[in-house]
């Protein structure tokens, strides 16, 4: 069973490799579609033929079904550059189909039938049943694999091609002919603008952007161009969907496409055009990005290459087929100049009326043989020859012109030397030859495709901040259907950041609810420029630390730890300024209790960095955070418009211990009222209370000495 479904699976493999998805790398098509084509050429008398007869007449070949045959050749003849069209084929740019094959006609264009055939070149081999020929693969002498372009998959590979100009692939030929640097770079059929910096020879990325105008006086977009792959239909639906999820304001779209692409977006109140220029290449289909992945059939075995290996590969395909159309041409008229030269001996000296006293064949001959042997010049006569000559008619032997036989066979010379001209130039031959093509069809195939370098999208920064996140600091729960006291506006790709009292931190994707297993300090939304304050101390020595962090880097749901562990959290805060008030533990001889840090003289680092310590290293017993003045009701914040990505609970605001607790002066003061003594008075009242409290007894410090 092992070697039964091995030997099946590569026979498999191998025939849908070589045979239905991957081109042949020497004429660019697939075998579907050059039975297509080779069918056309074999009926091709110059008029259209029904469809469903060149289906037929394609199925004696290989039993490919109806409708794979048709629609690989709808999509062949939509290309343009090798099958003229009559009736409906369907329309590329809305998706519409093509009318049934019985409605609808082709025939080859004047470019297949100059650069596709030559039956006196051509190898061949037998049908599926014995009963037909077929070619192995066509004397193209274009890179048809880099005009069409191709996408195929086969079993364990697959290949993508991407559609190239005309033009500027043969003006590449011309480049590679004369030993020059080329670069080419796609052209697709449905026209927009792409941008080719990451691309490279057929690796890498291209962007491809439909073309959107401003509709001039009113609050609505045009789109001109679409990107390759994509149709009216299947964009318009793009919108749509981007419209339900909120990424877009849209009122209403139309599409009034014919000929040529014209879809009419209505921009809803309070969108901006060029905001939603920038939504619509961010969310929808008005930009796509494509990757090539080159592979082809190279003499029977499939192989990864460039574009510039394609294109070589198909000049030296050019290059050997004119060798051999020039050597056939040149045996077609080394032998039309000698059976002229013949036929003129024969005539001029009217060796056809020694025969005529001849009574058998042999006799015959042997005249004839005589009569020429003496103006033959070194000219072998053989009797095919003989019966050649004597096979002429009586009419063409009266009616022979000698003047016009030798201008015939000056010609035939002149042209005997052209060819053996073009045989020693045969590069330069091969230039003329591009040259000539490009002349006569270069100008149906003009570039569709802009090249231009877009801005990159940042589809965060585009997007509509249209959920609603909820904070229950109570219940622990915050997310999208969340009814808290709280909430913040957020777009689909923000981040929710939660801190909490023992000192870890998770950040959370966004949710229609989380839970915050913990005692949280500070829930938001996450910003990479955000900077966070946080004070701690160690329980042991009650030494208090100060850091300022940032969180940039961060795995989703992963717990992480902003402070050191055993340490115990005293003040956070996503205030931008403001300043730490410390007390500090009761000591003897203690000059002053109380010392302040302002948070913008910590020096930032990262989150798992440890802070500096405050007050000098000394035990602090309570700590308070003194905000500086918010700026005017209205204007902007570190946390965002309202101050609503940031929420402080009142349990992170102040932080004390148990030390000194029922101490007044050892909690934090109330904010000041405004002083109603004059400074000198409260100068003197200290003098005084100074001077009673030295009298008093022991060792106790003096807490009011100024020094």
């Amino acid at each position: 069973m092992k070697s039964l479904f091995r030997d099946n699976f590569l026979d498999y493999a191998s025939y849908v490799i070589k045979d239905r998805a991957i081109p042949d790398a020497d004429d660019g098509l697939k075998p579907v579609q050059r039975r297509i084509l080779w069918g056309l050429h074999e009926l091709d008398d110059g008029r259209f033929n029904k469809v469903a007869n060149v289906i037929g007449h394609c199925m004696r070949y290989h039993p490919h079904g109806d409708q794979s045959i048709g629609d690989a050749l709808v999509a062949l003849a939509n290309r343009g550059y090798f099958i003229d069209r009559q009736g409906n084929f369907g329309n590329i740019l809305t998706g519409d189909e093509a009318s049934a094959p019985r409605y609808i006609e082709c025939r080859l264009t004047d470019l297949a039938r100059e650069t596709l055939f030559n039956d006196r070149i051509t190898s061949f081999t037998e049908s599926y049943d014995g009963r037909n020929r077929e070619p192995e693969v066509l004397p193209a002498k274009l890179p048809v694999i880099l005009l069409l372009g191709v996408e195929g998959i086969a079993v364990g590979m697959s290949t993508r091609i991407l559609p190239h100009n005309f033009c500027e692939v043969l003006q590449a030929q011309v480049a590679f002919l004369r030993g020059k640097p080329f670069t080419l770079h796609p052209d697709f059929p449905q026209g927009g603008s792409i941008d080719v910096s990451g691309y490279d020879d057929g690796a890498g990325r291209i962007r491809n952007r439909a073309t959107i105008e401003k509709k001039k006086g009113q609050k609505k977009l045009v789109i001109r161009e679409i990107p390759w792959g994509t149709t009216t239909e299947s964009l318009i639906a793009s919108i749509e969907a981007a419209a339900r999820k909120g990424r877009v304001k849209v009122a209403s779209i139309d599409d009034f496409t014919a000929e040529k692409i014209e879809i009419e977006v209505t921009l809803a109140r309070g969108a901006e055009p060029d905001d939603t220029i920038q939504q619509l290449y961010a969310h929808t289909d008005c930009e796509m990005s494509y990757t090539s992945n080159i592979l082809v059939i190279l003499d029977g075995k499939p192989v990864e290459c460039r574009v510039s290996d394609l294109l070589r590969r198909s000049t030296e395909k050019l290059l050997e087929i004119l060798r051999r159309e020039l050597e056939l041409e040149k045996s077609d008229l080394e032998e039309k100049i000698r059976w002229m030269t013949l036929e003129m001996i024969f005539i001029e000296n009217r060796i056809y009326k020694k025969i005529e006293e001849c009574r058998s064949w042999e006799d015959v001959t042997a005249v004839v043989r005589s009569g020429m042997k003496p103006h033959l010049d070194g000219i072998v006569l053989s009797e095919e020859d003989i019966e050649k000559l004597l096979s002429i008619r009586i009419r063409r032997i009266s009616r022979f012109d000698m003047e016009a036989h030798r201008r015939e066979m000056g010609e035939a010379a002149s042209r005997m030397e052209a060819v053996k001209h073009s045989l020693a130039h045969l590069k330069q031959y091969a230039i003329d030859c591009i040259q000539t093509l490009l002349k006569r069809f270069g100008r149906l195939y003009p570039r569709l495709t802009r090249i231009e370098s877009f801005n990159e999208v940042d589809v965060k920064e585009v997007a509509l901040r249209n959920l609603r996140v909820g904070y229950d600091p109570a219940g622990s729960f915050v997310g999208t259907t969340v009814k808290g006291e709280v909430s913040f506006e957020a777009t689909e790709y923000d981040r929710i950041i939660a801190f909490f009292e023992d000192g870890s931190y998770r950040v959370l994707p966004m949710a229609e609810k989380h839970f915050l297993d913990g005692r949280p300090v500070f829930c938001g939304i996450h910003d990479r420029e955000r900077t966070y304050s946080a004070a701690y101390r160690d329980p042991e020595t009650r030494i208090a630390s100060g850091k300022r962090f940032r969180v940039e880097g961060y795995i989703l749901e992963k717990e992480y730890r902003f402070l050191p562990e055993g340490t115990e959290l005293m003040i956070f805060t996503d205030r931008p300024e403001g300043t730490l008030e410390y007390w500090f533990e009761r000591r003897a001889r203690m000059k002053t209790r109380k010392g302040s840090t302002t948070i913008t003289e910590i020096a930032l680092k990262g989150v798992a960095a440890r802070g500096v310590r405050l007050g000098g290293g000394r035990p602090v017993s309570s700590m308070s955070f003194v905000e500086a003045p918010r700026p005017p009701e209205g204007a902007a914040t570190a946390g965002g418009e309202g101050d609503t990505t940031g929420i402080e609970p009142a349990s992170a605001g102040d932080a004390s211990g148990p030390t000194d607790a029922g101490d007044p002066e050892c909690q934090p003061p109330k904010a000041p009222a405004k002083p109603a003594k004059t400074l000198e008075q409260i100068m003197k009242e200290a003098a005084e209370l100074a001077d009673r409290s030295s009298r008093l007894a022991g060792d106790a410090p003096d807490l009011f000495d100024p020094d």
